[in-house]
C-alpha cells in the first residue's frame, strides 16, 4: 500500500452500500456511520427513523458540514431562520462553521438517510 506523502494513513480500496443494514423502526435509535475518515475530512452515513434534535439543543460545529437527504425527508431548521427547512432526496445544504443548527423532524415511517460530508474549516 502506498500513502501519500504528508498521511500515515495507508490508501486502500474501500466500498461499501449505503442502503445495507439500515435500522428498522425508532426503537432502534438513530444510526450513524463513518464511512471514511482522513486529517481534516470525516464522511459518514447517518440514519433517522423519526428522531428529531431534542427541544432547545442546537448543533454548533466547529467544523463545516455538507449534507444531502438520499432517502427519506426531514425538517432541518437553522437558527436565523423562522421555519425548518423541508429537505427530500437529492436535497443538500452546506452548514458554515459553527452555524446552528437543528432537526425539527425525520420521517417516523421511511428511513432517511443522509450522507455528511466534515471538513476542517
Amino acid at each position: 500500500m502506498k500513502t501519500p506523502p504528508g498521511l500515515s494513513i495507508p490508501c486502500t480500496a474501500q466500498s461499501g452500500r449505503l442502503f445495507d443494514d439500515l435500522p428498522a423502526s425508532p426503537e432502534a435509535g438513530e444510526r450513524f456511520d463513518t464511512l471514511l475518515s482522513r486529517p481534516g475530512l470525516r464522511i459518514e452515513r447517518i440514519v433517522s427513523t423519526g428522531q428529531a434534535s431534542p427541544p432547545g439543543f442546537w448543533y454548533e460545529q466547529p467544523d463545516a458540514e455538507w449534507v444531502v437527504v438520499l432517502t427519506g425527508t426531514a425538517g432541518l431548521r437553522l437558527e436565523d431562520e423562522a421555519k425548518a427547512r423541508k429537505l427530500g432526496p437529492g436535497d443538500w445544504l452546506y452548514l458554515a462553521p459553527r452555524r446552528r443548527h437543528r432537526v425539527e423532524w425525520t420521517d417516523a415511517e421511511h428511513p432517511t438517510v443522509w450522507l455528511a460530508v466534515h471538513c476542517a474549516a
